[in-house]
Parts: C-alpha cells; structure tokens; sequence
C-alpha cells in the first residue's frame, strides 16, 4: 500500500507514556464500550470489566498498563506516521462526501495510548481493541494492537490496519448523521440490540460498509493499492466476525450474543461499500439480508 501519498492529519493527540487514569470503578459508559467492540479482542467482554478492574484495585486507581513507558522506537514512528495518513485521507473523504450532501463533517481526534486510557466512554485498557467514543468524538487505538492482528488473527498487511481505523472514523460517521443516538434510544427503551440480527450488529457492519466506501475514493484519488493489499483488508473482516472469534475463544458460536456480525457480513459489507462507494448502499438498519 502506497500510504504514502496521503495527506498527514493534524488530529493524532499522542497520550503515550502517560498512563491512564483511574478512578473508584468503571462506569456505565465503560461498560458498554467493552461490551461493543471487546469482541474485536477475542476475549469475553466480562472478563475484560475483571481486568480492568482488578488493574485500578491494584494500582491504587492509576492504571499505568504493561507498556506506558515504552519508548519511542522507529517501528513506532513509522506507525504514527502511517495512522496519520490514514485519518488524513479519511478526512478528506468524508469532507467531500458531507459537502456534497450539504452536511458539514467534523473531524474526529484520535488518540494513541497504551496500556490503559480513560474516554468520556469511561476507562479501558489494550484489551478492548481500538474504539470509537461518541461521548467525547475521538477515535482511540493502542498500536500494539496491529501486532496482534497479525499474530493472533493471521491478518496482515498495511492496508488490514487502515480498514481498523476506517470502520472506527465510521462510527463518528454514524454519530454525526444520527445513527449512534438512534441505536442508544432504543436501549434506553429498553430493546434488545445484541444478536445475530440485532442493532449492535447492523451498527457494526454499516460502519464496516463505510470503510469501504472510504476505501473507494482514497483508491481513486491516489491508485495506492498493491497486488494483495485488498485481499488483506477482507481477511482483517473476516478475522474479527463474532463467528470465528467465538469459536476460537469458546469452541462454539452463540449468534444471540452477536454484536459485530459474523465473518461472511464483515466481509460483504466493506466490500459493498468499496465496490459502489456510496454512502447510500450502506444502508444495514433496512436490509433484510445482512
């Protein structure tokens, strides 16, 4: 991937080394971060809640993480560089895209952290993947996290890491058309919106649609991509399907516990949303096939 050729965004904030701050507990928000995107871990989202914070209990309430301290390293920089580029040229896109609905796009933060960063969404650690908070708009991710793509679900490739940070500029897609509160409102209904064809899921796979959308129009503008680097993007959906996640974690998939769609609706999704590249084919909350 000739990343390369993107424009640097000026809305990397680098919080790393500074630890994370804690507090008497997790909040509701916290919670529910967790519970939506820490699939993407493959780990039991409780489990994680424990984690956490059993970390604040043992630290006092200051989260420092495993690798706060971490210096700088040429790897890192590269990486640092590369995200930039990436959310530089996702905002060009949505820029474009609002404009020519009339809407104006907002740029979201995104904030590098590791071990542990606290959110509007509340505090959470490496663990729950990267995340996107609509309390505060910004975009979180713990570069350590890309290792982990390529060593625990075998998905490589620059172009896998800049569909991650896609779908998370995805959801502020969401918030900002409305999206997100609409999904919140009817939890506060009290509607169930986990399972295989619940809310959660059609929230997670139009944001995977998203990403493609923006996918199309960064490979129009710059003709970046190499032999293999779509291939790799798909895989990374394929990867993260609560399908194969669970039945990697547990053994055996539970679809009424779905919340981010299986591997197959991943894939399908991002690759509707870079074979049209419109925004309007993204449209999962009407599908009556996910």
């Amino acid at each position: 991937m000739r990343w390369k050729k993107a424009r640097r965004s000026d809305n990397v904030v680098d919080q790393r080394g500074k630890g994370g701050i804690g507090g008497k507990g997790l909040s509701l928000g916290a919670v529910a971060v967790i519970v939506v995107v820490g699939l993407l871990s493959g780990q039991d989202p409780m489990q994680i809640v424990g984690n956490i914070a059993g970390q604040a209990i043992q630290q006092g309430g200051i989260n420092t993480g495993g690798t706060s301290n971490q210096a700088a390293t040429p790897r890192n920089e590269a990486q640092t560089e590369f995200v930039r580029a990436i959310l530089g040229d996702t905002e060009d896109t949505w820029r474009a895209l609002f404009q020519q609905a009339g809407k104006t796009y907002k740029d979201p933060s995104l904030i590098l952290f590791n071990g542990s960063v606290r959110s509007a969404c509340g505090l959470a650690d490496s663990a729950v993947g990267p995340f996107y908070c609509p309390g505060d708009q910004q975009v979180y991710l713990d570069l350590s996290f890309f290792k982990e793509m390529e060593q625990r679900f075998a998905a490589t490739g620059e172009f896998a890491q800049a569909y991650v940070i896609a779908h998370e500029v995805g959801h502020h897609v969401q918030t900002l058309l409305g999206v997100s509160a609409r999904v919140q409102a009817a939890r506060k209904r009290g509607e169930r919106v986990t399972g295989h064809n619940g809310l959660l899921v059609r929230q997670e796979l139009q944001a995977d649609c998203l990403a493609g959308v923006w996918a199309y129009h960064a490979q129009q503008r710059h003709a970046w991509l190499e032999p293999g680097d779509l291939k790799d993007a798909l895989n990374a959906a394929q990867a993260i399907g609560d399908d194969r996640l669970q039945k990697q974690t547990q053994g055996h998939v539970v679809p009424d516990s779905f919340t981010h769609g299986t591997s197959a609706q991943r894939e399908r999704w991002f690759s509707q949303g870079y074979k049209s590249g419109i925004v309007s084919q993204c449209d999962t909350f009407s599908a009556q096939q996910l």
